[in-house]
């Protein structure tokens, strides 16, 4: 079905609404859904919402909880995000440290027990439109693993996500990739589709390659992008959102439950603090203008700086409206009850 931006971010607030959470939380949770699905990301968009039902049910998410400054270093500072929507005290959490940057240059934060955090992208985004740099590494806990380190058989990490934005004079570069070959959301979306996944994105139980979505339900496993230079920048995003920023790593096998938490170690830099704004601005224009005037090769019709794919379905899902696939639909109207609206209340978004 395709349905429009603010018939969906509507549904999706009401859901939230439905399990005591407050207005602002759950219209912020949901206006970070529906982007993600306009800019393409499907795996992190509405499709989520059965498993955040579940999980405030649950007892594994607190929906009124907010992030809490629990250490303050000047240019370092510690949030805690109390198993609060991610996309709430994220984006707090973000904001502590572009409050802070203003003063120090520099700023690292670590933001811990954050249930899932969504899009890291769009953290990226905040901190690019208001003039810097930002690189986020971050780990995911909370869950059983699924995704083999490289040479290995068994599961032992997860899709482990790493997040680079570059402010420009108008659309900033950000580079927002899963550093498993595929994110986990996009099997669950191939499955609910019924289509295959690229090659290179899984193993199955015995370790041999695979397309089938089903796999991962079946005991298989994620691959990590890149071969051995993915597993070791995932395992450097499981050391340091983790290690360092949550003090909690997938070896700890005993909290391995039915949620998903993330931490995230973020640095916000401010150019000014090197050659300036207007120095870094002319080489990160200049060279996205030599990007783009390589000649493309076969199959593609020109070059792109990351971010800019998003930009483009974003474009085109305003214009035309999000398609959400008919089993993914089911699961979201499914919760949608269990969060405790009425059927005939469903029936309005259908």
């Amino acid at each position: 079905m395709i349905i429009d931006r603010e018939k969906l971010t509507q549904f999706a607030t009401e859901i939230f609404l439905g399990v005591d959470t407050p207005i602002d939380k759950a219209r912020e949770t949901a206006e970070h859904l529906v982007e993600a699905n306009l800019k393409g990301h499907d795996s992190h968009g509405v499709g989520m919402i059965p498993r955040y039902v579940s999980a405030a049910k649950n007892g594994f998410l607190d929906v009124h909880a907010n992030a809490e400054l629990v250490k303050d270093k000047g240019a370092v500072l510690l949030v805690d995000g109390h198993q609060g929507f991610g996309q709430v005290v994220g984006r707090q959490a973000t904001d502590m440290g572009l409050e802070r940057v203003k003063d120090t240059g520099i700023v690292c934060i670590g933001s811990r027990n954050n249930h899932h955090l969504g899009r890291i992208g769009t953290y990226a985004e905040r901190c690019a439109e208001a003039g810097y740099v930002s690189v986020h590494f971050v780990n995911v806990v909370g869950h059983p693993p699924f995704v083999s380190p490289w040479g290995g058989r068994d599961k032992r990490m997860q899709t482990n996500p790493f997040c680079c934005a570059v402010p420009t004079d108008d659309d900033p570069i950000v580079l927002d990739m899963a550093t498993s070959a595929i994110a986990l959301g996009k099997v669950r979306v191939a499955g609910m589709k019924g289509v295959p996944l690229p090659e290179g994105s899984l193993f199955d139980v015995q370790g041999s390659p695979t397309t089938d979505p089903g796999a991962i339900a079946a005991g298989g496993s994620l691959a990590p992008f890149g071969a051995h230079k993915g597993y070791g920048l995932a395992l450097i995003c499981e050391l340091l959102g983790g290690g360092l920023a949550g003090e909690w790593t997938m070896q700890d096998v005993a909290k391995q439950q039915d949620t998903t938490i993330n931490h995230m170690l973020m640095f916000i830099i401010d150019p000014d603090v090197f050659g300036g704004q207007d120095s870094f601005r002319r080489e990160v224009m200049g060279m996205r203008d030599w990007l783009h005037s390589s000649d493309p090769a076969v199959g593609f019709d020109r070059v792109r700086t990351p971010g800019e794919p998003e930009r483009e379905t974003m474009a085109e899902r305003l214009e035309k409206g999000i398609p959400v696939d008919e089993q993914s639909w089911d699961t979201i109207c499914t919760a949608a009850i269990k969060a405790g609206m009425s059927e005939s209340e469903v029936k309005v978004y259908t």
